[in-house]
């Protein structure tokens, strides 16, 4: 019987390990990334990580290309184009403001997503004090850099129109195939970036080096965990502790990329992550993740069809 009672702990303590990693490959990766805006710029970094996430996409969710109808199809063409456009949005973003406002700032879309649709005044606080959390975060000025900030929303916009799009995607196409197709179709949208930065002499040596690392690091290691992870732990479990990664998100952009955060940062990061902890602890109607228990072994869980985000 004690056996028995400790595996269910050994496993939890698995998933919590795995999905700690995973949150962490991620921002490493981004942090990576960023090293290697000052040759191809972000918009090169976001299309070697489009080409690094289809390659590991399409040979596991194998779609049928020939076989797919316009009702299938349309949504995953949204998708590509959110694909796209919340990457370079994040991207952007932290090129210009850094790892730990872009990313808490991206975040906000899946906490927006959680909330829309309820009228409870529990949900409607909770809104307002995210939006209380976001200006303690920027602390709008004449010196804010505006065109940063609004890339980093723009990307939590991307994301929670991601996590719309997919509900429909997937249920018009089986497990991985949506995402793994919207990426396919993302990298050659961003292939002419590719070819101008190969003709121009940019894409070579160190710089190519750090864009694959971070498309490893942020697509096929957190691909790969995640699923990993979701056996283990219940879904709701899984949305909470994605909290975690804004908090990553600024402890890695002061380790690699020597982005000190200000006092009133700290605490914008700390309300908005909290805030998105209430929202989907709670069990709020919107939530962005079931509440089943963990998945079976083998099986590809609904939750894994939302994990991009974050796609970062």
């Amino acid at each position: 019987m004690q056996e028995q009672d400790a595996t269910p702990s050994r496993g939890s303590l698995r998933g919590v390990a795995t999905m700690f990693g995973s949150a962490l490959s991620n921002q490493v990766g981004a942090a990576v990334g960023a090293s290697a805006f000052g040759a191809v710029g972000p918009a090169g970094v976001v299309a070697i990580r489009q080409w690094v996430a289809a390659a590991v996409l399409l040979p596991v969710a194998r779609p049928p290309l020939r076989r797919m109808s316009w009702p299938q199809w349309w949504p995953v063409l949204v998708l590509a184009v959110v694909f796209g456009a919340m990457n370079l949005g994040l991207y952007t973003a932290i090129d210009r403001i850094g790892l730990g406002l872009a990313v808490t700032l991206e975040f906000l879309g899946p906490l927006g997503v959680a909330l829309a649709g309820s009228r409870s005044r529990r949900d409607v606080l909770l809104a307002v004090a995210a939006a209380g959390g976001v200006y303690l975060l920027v602390l709008p000025g004449p010196s804010s850099d505006y065109l940063g900030l609004g890339a980093g929303v723009l990307a939590g916009l991307c994301w929670a129109a991601y996590i719309v799009l997919n509900r429909i995607a997937g249920a018009r196409l089986p497990g991985l195939q949506a995402p793994a197709v919207a990426s396919a179709l993302c990298a050659l949208a961003y292939l002419p970036v590719l070819v101008l930065l190969t003709l121009q002499g940019r894409l070579g040596g160190a710089p190519l080096l750090y864009a694959v690392t971070a498309g490893v690091l942020a697509s096929a290691v957190p691909y790969a965990a995640d699923l990993a992870a979701l056996r283990f732990v219940p879904y709701r479990f899984f949305a909470v502790f994605m909290s975690v990664h804004p908090v990553l998100a600024a402890v890695v952009g002061i380790a690699v990329l020597e982005e000190y955060l200000e006092l009133h940062e700290w605490a914008g990061i700390a309300v908005v992550v909290l805030t998105n902890v209430a929202a989907v602890a709670s069990g709020g109607a919107a939530s962005p993740l079931p509440d089943s228990g963990a998945t079976t072994a083998g099986a590809v869980p609904p939750a894994a069809e939302e994990l991009d985000a974050r796609p970062a």
